[in-house]
This record gives structure tokens, sequence and C-alpha cells, in this order.
């Protein structure tokens, strides 16, 4: 596969993966392995770094960079106290921004999201904010340092699939950092989806939490990331509105009676 650099740095995987609603870490730390992901978000509020047990860091494998996000913040000034409290903790310059003030729809803040990315980007963080896909938004995160941008497919943890794929259509043609579609893809076949349409990365949580079995989910995203890549570098057939026949109709029996 393709590599897929971000920020500098390469990655083969382009499928990120959360770290949140798995019934324990080791099933967590399975499947993400599982997964082939290279990038790992996960709420600074759940690194322990006084219990190995319980510090759920022992359970991301080692080939994973981290992305710590800002997970609880409800405002730009939350968003970057808890970047920088990230960085403090050793989880590095990597940071996804979340902040959601609506508790009733989590649908993500724009407008403090890029003042806390024009702070954080200043500093040298390598800022993903998560967005609500606006084209004028997302430009305004991309003038303010964004690395990439993380438009939401449809409200997170619902597994709901790419309500939002017209919007995220215009971020594709429009931007010209990376987009990462984030939050609501439920399936593989879903995340196949947003890769054909020429997203760079997705990043999935719940869809492999939540399944039945975690760890052969992860396997199938990998799967269907590769597969909706491969279908975008090899460009799809034009649609066209009547049928044209796949071998020629006409003259075949005639020659046979020759």
């Amino acid at each position: 596969m393709d590599q897929f650099v971000l920020a500098g740095t390469k990655f083969t995987s382009r499928l990120f993966v959360g770290t949140g609603k798995f019934a324990n870490h080791k099933l967590m730390g399975e499947a993400i392995d599982s997964s082939n992901s290279e990038m790992v978000t996960m709420a600074l509020r759940r690194v322990d770094m006084d219990s190995r047990e319980t510090n759920i860091l022992e359970y991301i494998p080692k080939r994973c960079t981290l992305l710590p996000n800002t997970s609880g913040a409800r405002n730009a000034d939350e968003a970057i106290r808890i970047a920088k409290l990230a960085r403090a903790t050793g989880c590095g310059d990597w940071i996804k921004i979340e902040v959601i003030s609506d508790q009733k729809y989590l649908l993500p803040d724009n407008y403090e999201t890029i003042k806390a990315t024009k702070v954080l980007a200043k500093e040298g963080f390598k800022v993903l904010p998560y967005m609500s896909p606006d084209l004028m938004a997302a430009k305004a995160m991309e003038e303010a340092g964004a690395a990439a941008v993380m438009p939401l497919g449809s409200p997170i943890g619902t597994n709901r699939g790419l309500k939002t794929r017209e919007l995220i259509e215009i971020l594709i043609d429009e931007i010209n950092v990376p987009i990462i579609v984030d939050a609501g893809i439920g399936k593989p076949s879903q995340a196949a989806e947003a890769m054909e349409m020429g997203a760079e990365a997705v990043l999935v949580n719940t869809a492999i939490s939540s399944a039945s079995d975690p760890v052969k989910m992860a396997q199938a995203f990998d799967l269907a990331v590769k597969a909706g890549r491969s279908a975008y570098l090899a460009k799809a057939g034009g649609e066209v509105k009547l049928a044209r026949a796949s071998s020629p109709l006409t003259g075949f029996l005639n020659e046979d009676d020759k």
C-alpha cells in the first residue's frame, strides 16, 4: 500500500483506531494489533502513569504513534490545557483537538476548535482538529496550521456511516491538508466508501469496540481501508444511463452458421 505522509511522518496504514469502549485493555490491544494501525488516539484522562496494570499505554502496540485527544474540553482554553498536559506527560506533540460543549448530539464546536488549533500549532504541536464538515471552518483550520482536518461522518458513536458525505467531498476537493474521516463510521464498507471518495485516512473506534468480535472486526477494517484506497488509486469507470453489454451481442450466431 502506498505510504501516507502526515506532518512529515510516514505511515503504511491509513486506519487510525480509537481506544474507548473496549471491554478491557487487553482486548483493546489485541484489536489494535489486528488492525495494523500505526496511529492510536486516546483520552489523556485514561492515562494512568502510577499503575502499570491500568495504564492504557501498556497495552498499545509499540509500533503505534500516540494521538492524545482533548476529550472533555468544552472550549479552546480547556483543549489547550489538556494538550499541554499530554505533552508534559510524555505523549509527544501529536494532538487531536476535540471541543464539545453540546452534550446532546456531541457535535464539535468549530469556532473554539479553530482558536485552539491556532495556539497549539504555533507552539509546535501537530494538530488534528475534529470538526463538523464545513468548508469555511476547514479553511480556517488549515490556515491556522492544522496538519489534517477530521470531519465527522455522522454523530460520534452512532455507527450510522457517511451521513455528511457530500460535505466531506467538498473538503476533499478544496482543502490542501489531508482529510481524515472521523466519527460515525460503523461498518468496513463505509470505511472503504470514504477511502474511495479520496479521504487520506479514517479513524474508527465504536464500530470495532462494540463488535461481538473486536479483533476480527479490526482486521476487517484494515482490509476495507486498503481496498478503498486501492479503488481510489485505480479510478473507477464512469457511470452511464443506458445498459452496455460486456460482450458483443451481434454477429456471433451468424458466424456460427457459416
